[in-house]
């Protein structure tokens, strides 16, 4: 048997605003996926936690097929033809937290780490937007901290940094799950342009609020005209979630990617603002619980 490999990967939130397929933030909840290559053709997997009934154990599974596209980019495929893989899961499954990013990208940080790390993270970077499709959830479960990605013919470019203040996430995780697909259909294919001004300036802000770390700025900075309008038909109470939450304190609220998460983020009253984003939830038929989070420094890691 071949040797194994433990990576914890974060979860992520996308977009966090303004910020459609460009922004995502690292949040301090995580995926453990253990990797053991192997010579001959058996594919053993097993889960436990978030997904262990909805995650498929055969050659379905997304980790598994995230390993065999680094392994065929690596021509290493003749050589390892199988797999023990071991997902131990405290990412909620399609609720817009990044799961299906943390799948690709511990499977393949697991399996670079396995090969003597071929390709660095730039490199993982690329494959794992391949997979997923854009680099925005993918960019912050490598790097960590804030990224600001885009797509330059095809190669995605990212950079991260972490806020020069204290911020917090609060994580209102209503009882029903949201795919991507049925949330991507909801969007247009054109956008007023009043609504893609109001969007470039409140990213720009965001991104420079959050670099100068000033709190001030921010209560302007997580408003969102380009999906979150498109999208809130899908979860129901949304914008009631969101006065709840600026009310409680928040300086801002989000869709937390695709949805049907919703995400605050503050610098104080965490148990205040999430009491008050389920109590929205529940007065509008969801039942949620929420989390309290913080942001993760870095990214996908070995774990000894």
């Amino acid at each position: 048997m071949g040797k194994t490999i433990k990576i914890r990967v974060p979860g992520t939130s996308a977009n966090c605003g303004p910020g459609f397929d460009s922004l995502g933030v690292s949040c301090t909840i995580y995926n453990d996926l253990e990797l053991t290559l192997l010579h001959e053709p058996a594919l053993q997997i097993f889960v436990e936690g978030e997904g262990v009934d909805n995650i498929p154990t055969d050659d379905r599974n997304l980790a598994w097929k995230s390993i065999q596209t680094l392994l065929r980019h690596c021509k290493a495929d003749e050589e390892y033809k199988g797999a023990i893989i071991r997902m131990k899961n405290g990412i909620p499954l399609s609720r817009g937290l990044g799961s299906s990013a943390a799948a690709i990208v511990g499977a393949l940080k697991a399996a670079n780490v396995l090969l003597g790390n071929p390709l660095d993270r730039r490199g993982l970077l690329k494959i794992a937007t391949d997979l997923e499709g854009h680099p925005d959830n993918v960019a912050p479960a490598i790097f960590g901290g804030f990224t600001v990605s885009l797509l330059n013919d095809g190669i995605p470019e990212c950079f991260s940094f972490m806020p020069r203040l204290l911020l917090n996430l609060v994580v209102a995780v209503p009882d029903f799950h949201l795919s991507t697909k049925a949330a991507r259909s909801a969007l247009p294919l054109d956008v007023p342009l009043k609504d893609a001004v109001f969007n470039v300036g409140r990213a720009a802000l965001l991104v420079g609020a959050l670099l100068k770390g000033n709190a001030a700025f921010l209560r302007n900075a997580f408003d969102d005209a380009l999906h979150q309008p498109y999208r809130a038909k899908l979860i129901p109470g949304m914008y009631d979630v969101f006065r709840a939450a600026k009310e409680a304190g928040a300086l801002g609220v989000a869709m937390s990617g695709a949805g049907p998460c919703i995400i605050a983020f503050t610098t104080d009253s965490m148990d205040a603002i999430g009491h008050a984003m389920t109590e929205a939830f529940h007065r509008n038929g969801v039942e949620a619980h929420f989390l309290t989070l913080g942001i993760d420094k870095r990214g996908a890691h070995i774990v000894k």
